[in-house]
């Protein structure tokens, strides 16, 4: 099990620039210095920060090849020429399908279709078995969304049977770029576009709205499918900063107001229409269930099976009929419990063996294998292993006679330069610092797996093994006044770039209501008090953190780091602390 947590307080704010933004603003110090943290240290920023604006989104045509891409889609519209739109599995790819195909439709093409890649039997990316099918539906064009950038060779393969290509990417390029009709990616070196950060829906996004400028349309063509983008924004963790804060902010309004049916039924059972749906919703609710469907082994075979895997995800986001939205919806909701029933008993079994194993937990990384386990999983059991064990974690499994993983990291160390260390055992790998994919033979696994546990025992700082909390900074409780809530509400849509504020306050107590809550009693709830102001009661949750509940019963003092966040209980609304960790105070510091 991992040691106790380390405390880390994050550089402050520069006290002139905060006093200055705090008297400009007419907000507290304490949020002020956060502003400053997050790089924003004038008034006309921070307004901007606060207010995001539509208007502010970059022009399209900035990309580059977006003439192309525009031009090229125009010119299948009024030739009537049929369209595949492709993408990944993932969320985002099932989303920037869903946005694309949505919006042509709404066009009124008829000639159109999708198609999602089966993670088992194609992959990820361009498939050949896609292009095959499109060249016997007739398709002139193909546009591909959230892949592509590095399919050199799928685009030459469709170009010589007469298909054009438009690719709508985010991955960084390899050497060449693909000779498509157009290809749009930020990250490309010879792209002058100003934010590179867009997810892979945010890219069709972007199309689309160049589509619009191109023939004069009206920009709520687009902005009605801004749901589909925060959907993908926040699923695929990408930095909720600049443009991506604009489209998330606009997305989570319309998430809110006036979802798609698809999304709507989503919402519906994960039980969300009655409360306002945050970018934390979507990450632990509603994309999980429309990636459940991609991950999930599919039956059915032949060109009149019933949709499934991906494509039961994009059906469902492209329903415009209640009935169907509920169907679809049902559908990978059964899908997304099928998952955490095999996760969670593929969890155990990795568990059972590292704990059955000694010297495997002797080690600075993981790495375990088992032919057995259904590979759409192995990437979230990696997740849950470092929960555990926190160390860099590859989890692997065999898939068409090859033996296929995912591996993810611990913060600060570079997973992707450990796995390209053994990249002469790898049929193919990809990804970057925190997460990673790999393809090997079976008898390289033996190697493999002692080669990345060497480079990880040679290159990790043992700090990077010990989990770290990192804290904005100090608070007193008395400080969170609703002026103070009020002010933090404005810092959201929080995300990755933007995370939600950390704070620590010191040599607080429970007056002896503690209790243990959860199906296992897993969780410690509490409300906590600093000082003898009866305005400093606060409560409080700890989640999966029982093991302080007898001590902090007795109204011992304890230092705790937390999130302020807003709880709505039959009609009211008050703030809640989202505990991060817990410590017994230090006695000789200062009471308040």
């Amino acid at each position: 099990m991992s040691a106790e947590k380390r405390w880390v307080l994050k550089e402050q704010g520069e006290p002139a620039k905060v006093a200055r933004l705090a008297t400009a603003l007419e907000i507290p110090p304490v949020l002020a210095n956060l502003l400053v943290q997050r790089g924003i240290e004038t008034e006309e920023e921070a307004w901007q920060f606060f207010n995001p604006k539509l208007e502010n989104l970059h022009d399209p045509f900035l990309m580059k090849d977006m003439r192309k891409a525009v031009e090229r889609v125009d010119l299948a519209l009024s030739r009537g020429e049929s369209i595949m739109v492709y993408g990944d599995y993932d969320v985002d790819g099932t989303t920037a399908v869903a946005l694309v195909y949505s919006f042509l439709r709404r066009l009124g093409h008829k000639a159109l279709m999708f198609y999602i890649p089966d993670r088992y039997t194609e992959g990820y990316g361009v498939s050949y078995k896609a292009i095959d099918h499109a060249q016997r539906k007739g398709v002139g064009v193909i546009i591909t969304l959230d892949c592509g950038i590095k399919a050199t060779e799928k685009v030459a393969y469709a170009k010589e049977r007469g298909i054009d290509m438009i690719i709508c990417d985010h991955h960084l390029p390899g050497e060449k770029i693909p000779e498509a009709v157009a290809v749009l990616d930020p990250k490309r070196a010879d792209c002058p576009y100003p934010f590179k950060e867009l997810s892979g829906c945010g890219v069709g996004f972007k199309m689309l709205q160049g589509y619009c400028l191109y023939k004069g349309l009206p920009f709520s063509e687009v902005e009605c499918l801004l749901d589909l983008v925060v959907v993908s924004i926040a699923s695929d963790i990408v930095p909720l900063v600049g443009e991506n804060r604009i489209l998330a902010y606009y997305g989570l309004k319309r998430l809110n107001e006036k979802p798609g049916k698809g999304l709507q039924s989503i919402i519906k059972i994960c039980g969300l229409e009655k409360h306002a749906i945050t970018i934390d919703d979507i990450v632990f609710k509603i994309g999980p269930r429309i990636n459940a469907a991609g991950r999930m082994e599919v039956d059915a075979e032949g060109e009149n099976a019933a949709p499934s895997g991906g494509h039961s995800a994009v059906y469902l986001m492209v329903a415009r009929d209640e009935e169907v939205a509920t169907e679809y919806g049902a559908f990978i909701d059964r899908s997304n419990q099928d998952r955490k029933n095999i996760d969670r008993s593929v969890t155990q079994e990795a568990h059972d063996f590292i704990e059955h194993h000694p010297q495997m937990k002797e080690l600075k990384s993981t790495v375990i294998y088992n032919p057995q386990w259904m590979k759409g999983i192995v990437g979230i059991v990696a997740s849950r292993l470092i929960e555990t064990y926190y160390r860099p974690t590859v989890v692997l499994t065999m898939s068409n006679g090859f033996v296929t993983g995912s591996a993810r990291s611990v913060p600060g160390f570079d997973l992707y330069q450990a796995v390209e260390s053994c990249a002469d055992l790898l049929e193919n790998f990809g990804g970057h610092m925190y997460a990673a994919g790999m393809t090997m033979k079976p008898e390289n696994v033996e190697m493999f797996t002692k080669r990345f546990n060497d480079y990880v025992e040679e290159h990790i700082d043992p700090e990077m093994l010990i989990p770290q909390v990192d804290i904005d900074s100090e608070l007193l409780f008395s400080d969170i006044t609703p002026h103070f809530r009020a002010t933090l509400a404005r810092f959201q849509p929080f995300g990755p770039g933007n995370t939600a504020p950390v704070f620590v306050t010191r040599n607080v107590s429970n007056r002896g209501d503690a209790r243990l809550v959860g199906a296992e009693r897993e969780h410690l709830k509490m409300d906590l008090i600093q000082g003898q102001k009866p305005n400093t009661v606060i409560p409080a949750i700890a989640f999966q953190q029982p093991k302080l509940y007898e001590y902090v019963r007795t109204g011992r003092s304890i230092d705790v780091c937390y999130s302020v966040v807003e709880n709505h209980y039959r009609g009211a609304v008050f703030a809640q602390l989202r505990i991060k960790d817990i410590k017994k105070s230090n006695p000789t510091a200062a009471k308040d």
